[in-house]
């Protein structure tokens, strides 16, 4: 069971890549496409996902990259209590 340990980490971790860079608005990813990401992190087992996590994904607070607003409860909504 050991023996395939590195191989389901590998593959979690390609799944994680894929499904991030596939959610990453175009535009956003550093240093190359979008397309050229997914390639890179489908054809390189390792090294394409870990490429990805260190130089592909978007900075958080990057600027030019508006942040997502958060959800906010009902009590916190000020239009929610103007209603009341």
């Amino acid at each position: 069971m050991l023996r395939y340990l590195p191989v389901l980490l590998s593959l979690a971790l390609t799944v994680y890549c894929v499904v991030d860079a596939i959610q990453t608005r175009d535009g956003a990813a550093r240093n190359l496409p979008k397309i050229a990401w997914l390639i890179v992190i489908l054809l390189l087992p390792f090294i394409g996902p870990v490429a990805w996590l260190i130089a592909g994904r978007p900075r958080k607070g990057a600027p030019g990259i508006p942040q997502q607003r958060r959800p906010r409860g009902p009590d916190d909504d000020p239009d929610f209590l103007k209603d009341l």
